[in-house]
């Protein structure tokens, strides 16, 4: 029985040990995890670039400006907007120096209650566009229950804005944790996808296309999709929002 007691004994503690341990393992995990804005050597060998290394701005500029700015900022390995809304002069959307034609795109998103914010690609400087999204597509970023005012249907997460709507059965996660967003564009074909399932899918050119564009409110901006190579770029809509893991390769 003496012996039986003492197994017991140093099972438990064991237990404790391994629950301890495997907390802590969690901890630092979320605290420091080394996976996080890094690529793996699969994803070397596939062709993937990290247009992210948590820690710069390396690759980045603010949208028709030299400077950053005091919008963005880099905090625990993240790009973070802070949301004052400070306008094009101060504020202003972050884009890539590097641009993509055809290119598959993954990115880590998480937004503040009743935020909004984009992703968008192909996207042109020139001194007439005073906003990237005169330019370029927009994979929509936003808290669809907390946006105050209505939402159409392609204005909500993951949807192609104003042109194609995610399902509204989409795993979008709550306001405050984090969701993965990826684009893909090849030739003209398009899809969205969110934290692993397809929201959107579509052919460029297509009738289906050509009505939506039509009815959208892209008509009033001659720049809108017209080039099919440029910038990808992460959007300033005075809200804060929070992005990384941003890796892109061409397709």
């Amino acid at each position: 029985m003496k012996q039986s007691r003492v197994i017991y004994a140093c099972i438990a503690i064991l237990l404790t040990l391994i629950g301890f341990s495997c907390q802590k393992s969690d901890s630092q995990q979320e605290e420091g995890n080394p996976t996080l804005n890094s690529l793996t050597e699969e994803e070397v060998a596939a062709g993937w670039e990290l247009l992210f290394d948590g820690s710069s701005f390396a690759g980045w500029k603010r949208f028709n400006q030299d400077t950053i700015g005091p919008l963005w900022s880099v905090q625990d390995d993240m790009i973070v907007c802070d949301g004052r809304g400070l306008g094009e002069d101060a504020g202003g959307s972050l884009t890539t120096l590097k641009q993509y034609g055809n290119f598959e795109l993954t990115i880590d998103w998480k937004i503040t209650p009743g935020g909004n914010s984009g992703i968008l690609y192909h996207v042109i400087e020139q001194p007439e566009y005073k906003q990237d999204y005169e330019t370029g597509p927009e994979y929509q970023v936003i808290d669809d229950a907390g946006w105050e005012g209505e939402l159409k249907d392609a204005q909500k997460a993951g949807s192609n804005y104003d042109m194609f709507a995610s399902p509204a059965t989409k795993k979008l996660m709550p306001v405050g944790e984090w969701n993965t967003a990826r684009i893909i564009y090849n030739n003209g074909h398009v899809e969205h996808w969110l934290n692993g399932e397809k929201t959107v899918e579509f052919e460029e050119g297509s009738t289906d296309f050509i009505e939506r564009y039509k009815k959208s409110k892209w008509v009033e901006y001659p720049g809108w999709n017209t080039s099919k190579i440029g910038a990808i770029s992460l959007q300033d809509h005075g809200a804060p929002v929070y992005y990384r893991n941003i890796k892109v390769r061409a397709l």
